[in-house]
């Protein structure tokens, strides 16, 4: 098995080229492909909304299957189905084909993105799984940083589909980095090797966890959060659109999510780690709901980077505390299906924020009806998270 240095530094180069294809790009795609195709935004954001959902119906099985011992193959398998999904994707000329590529993509997501890589890391390194798991979120921090940009590059210079391709690529040069760095067995825990804040009979089950509350007002909080998150990352583009901005002063704005991510995971590395995971959720999903009341109000460029910085850090943030708070509550030894039962059931569910709020629009017509509704969807996600408490521990 690869060093733990190598280990984190090849899954970190990674999740950087998987999050700015598979995730952050959709948004930079919605007006070229109206423009091009004729879709209405709806229809487009239905094939989003399928892909969203797979990823949440797959989420179990695939957390399922690394607390099997297939890391390796779900990782490296969901690197290809992505490169398969992006070049169908630039073949749409009709909306059953694009759906059918965002179907692959989102069983790509599912076996890609962040979780996958943090259930590795925490079956191999289980001293040291926070610390790497920090530093892979710091580098994937600048994945909005370099999608928006490059896409649009890409889209000026060779046309939206053969930027997909690029794209395609990209992932087939991933897939065999995590082959390499992924093999060898990780040796399955004792009991004994569980968390230090936690005693030998405090590994839950799934169906030991799915039994309290905390469990439930943990899901419904981040099912909030995510549905309001995977709106805006959706609409981002539209949504400065409507406001008469250019691409590119789009652009100017949210190249500074990734910075600013980054640098509030760096200040948790400096200052935070003496938080528990409670406390630091609580602070990020109160400056949630706070960026979007910038969104909503603001004009200027200024409050709209002030917007961008500090939503990339509650975005960034927010990231290590889902990461954390499971094996802290429950253990580390069944992490795999807890968390992909906690993130199935919250994926699921914004799988229709893109779609719904795409409907949504018409009605309300416009961006700032929506971006309130949002902000009341934040301050949700703040109350159910308050209410969570660490389970008692079983006998």
């Amino acid at each position: 098995m690869p060093s733990y240095r190598t280990f984190i530094s090849a899954l970190s180069v990674g999740q950087i080229l998987v999050w700015a294809v598979l995730y952050y790009g959709f948004s930079s795609f919605v007006l070229p492909m109206q423009r091009d195709m004729g879709w209405s935004q709806p229809d487009i954001m239905g094939a989003f909304t399928l892909g969203l959902m797979v990823w949440g119906l797959a989420t179990y099985a695939v957390g399922a299957a690394i607390d099997r011992g297939r890391g390796r193959a779900v990782l490296t398998g969901g690197a290809l189905l992505g490169a398969a999904g992006c070049a169908l994707w630039s073949q749409a000329y009709s909306l059953p084909v694009l759906y059918a590529a965002w179907a692959l993509l989102g069983l790509a997501m599912a076996m890609t993105l962040y979780e996958p890589a943090f259930m590795e890391i925490t079956k191999r390194f289980p001293e040291r799984y926070r610390q790497g798991i920090t530093t892979i979120t710091l580098v994937g921090g600048f994945a909005s940083t370099l999608s928006f940009p490059v896409v649009a590059w890409l889209q000026a210079r060779l046309g939206w589909r053969p930027a997909l391709l690029v794209m395609a690529l990209a992932l087939l040069l991933v897939a065999p980095l995590h082959a390499w760095v992924l093999r060898g067995a990780w040796k399955r825990p004792l009991v004994a090797d569980a968390l230090p804040l936690q005693a030998k009979h405090d590994q839950a089950t799934l169906r030991e966890a799915m039994q309290g509350s905390t469990f439930w007002l943990l899901t419904a909080a981040f099912t909030f959060y995510i549905f309001a998150i995977s709106t805006i990352w959706a609409h981002l583009m539209p949504a400065f659109e409507s406001r008469g901005m250019t691409q590119a002063e789009a652009v100017a704005v949210m190249v500074w999510f990734g910075p600013a991510q980054v640098a509030g995971r760096f200040a948790f590395l400096w200052l935070g780690r003496s938080l528990n995971q409670r406390a630091l959720g609580l602070m990020v999903l109160a400056l949630f709901p706070v960026s979007l009341v910038l969104f909503a109000l603001g004009r200027e460029p200024m409050v709209l980077v002030a917007f961008a910085v500090l939503f990339g850090v509650a975005n960034g943030l927010i990231t290590i505390v889902r990461s954390n708070i499971v094996p802290d509550f429950y253990g580390r030894e069944h992490v795999g299906r807890i968390t992909g039962a906690m993130s199935g059931i919250a994926l699921c569910t914004r799988a229709a924020a893109p779609f719904l709020t795409a409907w949504a629009l018409l009605a309300i017509g416009g961006y700032t009806g929506l971006l309130w509704g949002l902000v009341g969807m934040g301050l949700a996600s703040l109350g159910l998270f308050a209410l969570a408490r660490r389970p008692k521990p079983r006998s």
